[in-house]
């Protein structure tokens, strides 16, 4: 899906104007650690290539794990970091032919490299997210609007009163034990809508693969994106007198920084998030981007197929931890249940090319992966959003991700048809895409949660799609009005490839 301005978050640049290997029997959690490898034989193999990233998966316990370590280093390869719960270690190698050698070690299930591109020391991109100013104007007229229940920005937030979530906070904001984590580019905590409710204990920078807890590490650097901290603010702003508030503003909301400078997701850093999550109480991730460089990475293929492998076993053991994940759509258009599509973006770290995928073959990950929540994104009219990807049985909900104002207008006093959150400095703007779509979701599941602590990442499913309000399919769907069909909705009212089950509803998240 089209990435817009960032490239890999799905924040929507508008003009302002597997069924894999099942439970694998791993060990019982523990902290991920590097291999011992003073035992192993020297490297007799080329190591003088361009130096790569790379996921190893296998087939056992610790024992086999171990065992797999060994033949990492007779391949020429060094272990950044083995993440023995799910089987899956990351290493780095400059032998060229490190991944067909590995493959045929006993034990190993998938291997393949995260990326195209050679691990290089990158320099800092100032990011375009496509984001709209919020003027003074707009700002001291909202104020001006805002009833004593509400924080000054909130008149703007058409998003809320869409689901409800205005009501919602009448009788609760939430639970200060519920944690929701942002997997994404890193979390301003110290804007002050966001430093009320700053989980810093559930908080790293999974970048390399390897948890960094150093303070602040989980925070976007300057002249990186805002789009983490964009999405933080829509899940969790506090309620406090202070600009815009959150879908859930008395929850816990944490950062888990997985972008690197230049703002790609590589699947060990992925990994690293949802184990990290699984393992520091977050009961919700929210997951806006798709996992690079393959926009869509293919089963049939070796190397992209250890991607998606590597990236299962991490999200399905975050539920099994009690975490529900939740994912953005994407941004592209795409009837992700067409029997084919054109990703003309793979491999983005490189050099791009065409390529017809079958999307029953190649997967959006983690969007696509089984168990986790996949969010399309709705405007201001609560119509599919004129970007918002969409199929049957891949839609599980729906939620405001904004649209062109042009193409769905707000009701007054709200003005801009985009989402309204935080963005770094203190600051706050305007983006539109599935990535403003998915935290809504998360922060329904937040409230839900803190309705019913002790419900399963199963039962807070099924009482996230029960809620639902039911939406009919929008046919014949014409957002631009020209008299061209723009996309085509599949399915029933309760269920189909433009709403999933339908519309959140924050107000019954929060009845009993």
């Amino acid at each position: 899906m089209a990435h817009l301005g960032s490239r890999r978050g799905r924040a929507l640049a508008l003009p302002v104007g597997l069924a894999l290997t099942a439970s694998l029997g791993f060990l019982p959690s523990g902290a991920a650690s590097a291999a011992e490898l003073s035992d192993a034989p020297a490297a007799t193999v080329t190591t003088d290539g361009p130096k790569l990233s790379y996921v190893v998966n296998v087939a056992g316990g610790r024992w086999t794990a171990s065992s797999v370590k060994k033949a990492i280093a007779r391949a020429g390869g060094e272990v950044v970091v083995a993440y023995d719960q799910i089987g899956v270690i990351v290493v780095h190698s400059q032998n060229p032919e490190f991944a067909k050698t590995i493959r045929k070690a006993h034990g190993v299930v998938s291997a393949g490299s995260t990326r195209t591109a050679p691990l290089s020391a990158q320099s800092v991109t100032t990011v375009d997210e496509g984001a709209q100013t919020l003027s003074a104007a707009e700002a001291k007229a909202a104020a001006a609007r805002a009833t004593d229940e509400q924080d000054p920005l909130e008149p703007l937030q058409w998003d809320l009163p869409a689901i409800k979530a205005d009501k919602a906070h009448q009788k609760t904001l939430g639970s200060k034990r519920v944690t929701v984590g942002v997997i994404d580019t890193g979390v301003d905590d110290t804007h002050p809508d966001l430093a009320p409710n700053f989980d810093a204990k559930a908080s790293a920078n999974c970048v390399s693969g390897k948890p960094d807890t150093t303070p602040g590490s989980w925070r976007p650097n300057p002249g990186e994106s805002d789009h983490g901290t964009h999405v933080a603010g829509t899940i969790a702003a506090a309620k406090n007198g202070v600009g815009v508030t959150g879908v859930a503003p008395g929850v816990k909301v944490s950062g888990i920084k997985v972008s690197t400078p230049d703002g790609f997701f590589y699947t060990e850093a992925v990994v690293c998030g949802f184990v990290w999550a699984a393992e520091h109480g977050v009961d919700v991730t929210n997951n806006s981007y798709y996992t690079d460089p393959w926009m869509f990475a293919c089963k049939n293929d070796e190397d992209q197929k250890a991607l998606i492998e590597a990236v299962t076993r991490a999200s399905r053991y975050a539920e099994r931890k009690g975490t529900v994940n939740v994912a953005a759509a994407g941004n592209s258009k795409f009837d992700l249940a067409a029997d084919s599509i054109l990703d003309n973006s793979s491999p983005n770290d490189t050099t791009p090319g065409d390529r017809v995928i079958d999307p029953k073959v190649c997967l959006d990950y983690p969007g696509m992966l089984p168990g986790v929540v996949t969010v399309s994104a709705t405007g201001a009219k609560d119509l599919k959003a004129s970007y918002s990807n969409y199929g049957l049985g891949v839609i599980d909900i729906a939620a405001p991700g904004g649209d062109r104002t042009e193409y769905q207008t707000p009701d007054a006093p709200a003005v801009n048809g985009r989402i309204l959150s935080t963005t770094v400095n203190g600051g706050y703007n305007y983006k539109a895409g599935t990535s403003m779509a998915a935290p809504h979701v998360a922060g329904v599941l937040a409230l839900i949660k803190s309705t019913h602590p002790h419900a399963s990442p199963a039962a807070l499913k099924a009482l996230l799609y029960a809620q639902a309000d039911k939406q009919t399919c929008t046919n014949p769907y014409d957002i631009e009005g020209d008299g061209k069909i723009d996309a085509v909705c599949e399915g029933g009212k309760n269920k189909n490839g433009f709403y999933g089950a339908g519309l959140i509803d924050a107000l019954d998240a929060v009845r009993r």
